[in-house]
């Protein structure tokens, strides 16, 4: 085969082939890659997000329930 005026022979052929293959592979990984780094910040956000909300309603509780504060009521 003739590929750029360069004559390939078997062997020449399976590396082209076999670096073609490994050139996908690895577009794969990096896309799955950075789908999981998209998921994991969103999850870590959504998270933080959750324990925050959690604070602000144990604070909302206690401030229910401590009644009047200071020598004003």
């Amino acid at each position: 085969m003739t590929l750029f005026g360069q004559t390939f022979d078997a062997q020449q052929m399976m590396g082209l082939v076999s670096m073609l293959l490994l050139l996908a592979f690895w577009i794969m990984v990096l896309g799955r890659e950075r789908r999981y780094a998209r998921w994991f910040s969103q999850w870590e956000a959504d998270r933080k997000a959750r324990r925050q909300a959690e604070i602000a309603g144990e604070r909302s509780d206690q401030d229910q329930h401590r009644g009047p504060r200071g020598p004003w009521g």
